[in-house]
C-alpha cells in the first residue's frame, strides 16, 4: 500500500510540473528546489526527488549534483530532431488518412475547425493551443493512426513548449488556422497533393518560429 502511495504521490507532482513546463508558466532557467516544491505539494522530498528524475528523462529538467535544478533551456539540436520526426511522421499519417476520409470524419474535423475560429475571435490563445493539438491528434486517430501519435508525442512537445512563444501574435495564429482549414480541406476532397502541401507549409513555419525566438528569447536557448 505504501509503494501505491508513493507511486501516486510522484505522479501527481510530475504531471503539475509536466504541465506548467510544457505550458511556460515555468519558463527555461527557472530554477527548483526539492524542499520548496515538497511543501507547495505537502509531500515529502522523496517523491518530489523520483518526479525530477522523471522530468530530467523527458529532457525538461537539467538536474546537476550539488547544483540547483532548473527548467531545461530550448535545444537547437533536439528541436531540429523533433521537426524530422513530425514532418516524415505527419505527412505518412495524411496519405493514409486520404485513402479512408468519409463524411463523419470530415464532420469531426470541421467541429474542431469551428472551435478553433471562435478560440481566435475570442483571443483566447490557451483554447487554441490546446485545440491545434487537437487537431493534428484527430488525423492521427481518425486516420487509423492513433498509436503513431503516442510514438512521437515526446517530439512533437519539444516542439509545442517552443511555439508557445509565438502563439499570441494575432498574425502567427491566424496563419495557423488556415493551414489547418487547408489540410482539412485536402483529406476532405482526397486531394493528396493539397494535404500534404498544406501540412508542409504548415510545419515549415517552425523555421521562422525558432528565429524569432531565438532573436527575442535568446536566454532561453541552451
Amino acid at each position: 500500500m505504501e509503494d501505491i502511495v508513493r507511486r501516486t504521490t510522484t505522479d501527481a507532482v510530475y504531471e503539475t510540473l509536466h504541465s506548467e513546463i510544457v505550458s511556460l508558466q515555468l519558463l527555461p532557467g527557472t530554477k527548483l528546489s526539492e524542499t520548496e516544491v515538497a511543501r507547495r505539494f505537502g509531500v515529502s522530498r522523496q517523491p518530489v526527488r523520483n518526479a525530477f528524475t522523471k522530468l530530467g528523462n523527458d529532457d525538461l529538467l537539467v538536474i546537476r549534483p550539488q547544483k540547483a535544478t532548473e527548467v531545461r533551456g530550448f535545444s537547437m539540436e533536439r528541436i531540429a530532431l523533433a521537426r524530422l520526426v513530425r514532418m516524415a511522421v505527419e505527412l505518412e499519417v495524411v496519405h493514409h488518412a486520404v485513402k479512408i476520409w468519409d463524411a463523419p470524419r470530415e464532420a469531426k474535423m470541421a467541429e474542431n475547425l469551428a472551435l478553433q475560429e471562435q478560440a481566435v475571435k475570442d483571443g483566447d490563445m490557451a483554447a487554441f493551443h490546446a485545440l491545434d493539438y487537437d487537431f493534428h491528434k484527430l488525423i492521427y486517430v481518425l486516420g487509423g493512426n492513433p498509436m503513431a501519435f503516442e510514438v512521437m508525442l515526446e517530439c512533437k512537445q519539444k516542439v509545442d513548449r517552443l511555439c508557445l512563444l509565438s502563439l499570441g501574435k494575432e498574425r502567427e495564429v491566424a496563419s495557423i488556422l488556415e493551414d489547418h482549414r487547408q489540410i482539412a480541406a485536402g483529406m476532405a476532397s482526397g486531394d493528396l497533393e493539397l494535404a500534404q502541401s498544406a501540412m508542409r507549409k504548415h510545419l515549415s513555419r517552425l523555421d521562422q518560429t525558432i528565429e524569432y525566438i531565438h532573436q527575442t528569447h535568446s536566454d532561453y536557448f541552451e
